[in-house]
């Protein structure tokens, strides 16, 4: 926009020039050129000071990074701010994945499973079976008026992303993928190692 207007400046200040030469040789005047070229600018420079302000105004309200706990944010899905949203958690085991849609407060609304959606012993631990149960709870939550969520993941199984496909696929919108995933510091004593 700066670019635009040091062009637009450019040019307008040459055709002042241009209208001020013929002018400047003889004694009758058009208002007086150096008024003309002094109105023209100024306006030019008047229209440059109100482009920065309001620029100024946006680039402060405007910003790449969240914001910080108990910040207000002007971001807004669906009306709602960031921390009203509804939250998905996704638990993704080895031998099942569970998802579960709760309300800002943790009440809970929506709930399903891979078990839950008829996949039998190992078939559980599958991605499509994730996908599955994600589309189930998608479409369960758009049945109650959701549409923009936040997604915790917790869990290494190998229905993690597919769940999150499923969820989207179900027509929900994932505004934020969190991994809450626990990770020991060294903490309990792991079991032996098989013998194979």
């Amino acid at each position: 926009m700066k670019k635009f207007s040091c062009i637009l400046f450019s040019s307008l200040s040459t055709v002042c020039r241009q209208l001020s030469a013929p002018l400047n040789g003889s004694t009758a005047s058009l208002c007086g050129s150096r008024a003309l070229q002094r109105t023209v600018c100024s306006s030019a420079v008047r229209h440059q000071e109100k482009e920065a302000s309001s620029s100024a105004e946006t680039a402060k309200d405007f910003s790449y990074l969240p914001p910080l706990p108990g910040h207000d944010s002007a971001l807004r899905w669906g009306g709602k701010k960031f921390e009203d949203l509804p939250i998905v958690h996704i638990k993704a085991t080895y031998n099942n994945t569970h998802i579960q849609l709760t309300d800002s407060a943790g009440q809970s609304v929506v709930r399903t499973s891979c078990g839950t959606e008829g996949f039998k012993n190992i078939k559980k631990s599958t991605p499509i079976a994730a996908q599955t149960a994600g589309i189930s709870a998608a479409a369960k939550a758009t049945a109650k008026g959701v549409s923009f969520v936040r997604v915790v993941v917790k869990g290494l199984g190998p229905g993690r992303l597919s769940a999150i496909k499923g969820l989207t696929m179900g027509g929900l919108e994932v505004v934020s993928i969190t991994d809450n995933t626990p990770v020991p510091h060294n903490g309990c004593r792991p079991r032996k190692a098989r013998r194979m």
